[in-house]
C-alpha cells in the first residue's frame, strides 16, 4: 500500500512545469524581496496591507502601508499603471494579502503575493522596521 504522499500519483512533468512556472508569476518569497532591497534593485512597490497600528509596530523595511480594504485607484495614482506591487500581510494564517491582490488585479495592476508574510520574513531572520511616521499611505 503506498504512503499518503504517493497514493495520488505526481502530475506528469510537463503539467508540473506549467503549474510551477505559473505559480512563480503569482508569488515571490521573503528571500527574493530581501535580496532586491539589499542589492538596491527594487523594481516593485512593497505593500504592507495590514492595519496602520500593526504596520507601526513593525514592518518590512521599505514597505508602504496600504490596508487591503483601502486599495482604490485614487490611492494608487502616485504609481504608474505598470508598477508591480508585492503584497504581504501577517503570514500564512492571514488572507489579507490575497484580498489585496484581488483588489489590485481588479484595478488592472500587476501584483505578486509575498508568501510567508511578516512571519516568514522574521523566520528568515530578517529585521523589521518600526516607525509610526511611515504608517501613512
Amino acid at each position: 500500500m503506498p504512503s499518503a504522499v504517493a497514493q495520488i500519483p505526481a502530475a506528469p512533468s510537463a503539467a508540473a512545469l506549467a503549474h510551477f512556472e505559473a505559480l512563480m508569476a503569482f508569488e515571490t518569497d521573503c528571500s527574493d524581496v530581501h535580496q532586491a532591497f539589499a542589492a538596491d534593485a527594487v523594481d516593485f512597490v512593497l505593500l504592507d496591507v495590514r492595519s496602520p497600528a500593526l504596520f507601526a509596530a513593525g514592518h518590512l523595511p521599505g514597505a508602504v502601508n496600504l490596508p487591503h480594504g483601502k486599495i482604490v485607484e485614487r490611492k494608487l495614482s502616485q504609481w504608474p499603471a505598470g508598477t508591480l506591487f508585492v503584497v504581504y500581510c501577517a503570514g500564512p494564517h492571514c488572507n489579507g494579502a490575497c484580498k489585496a491582490a484581488v483588489r489590485l488585479a481588479r484595478l488592472g495592476r500587476p501584483v505578486k503575493l509575498m508568501i510567508g508574510g511578516i512571519e516568514g520574513w522574521k523566520d528568515e531572520g530578517f529585521a523589521l522596521a518600526a516607525d509610526p511616521a511611515e504608517a501613512a499611505a
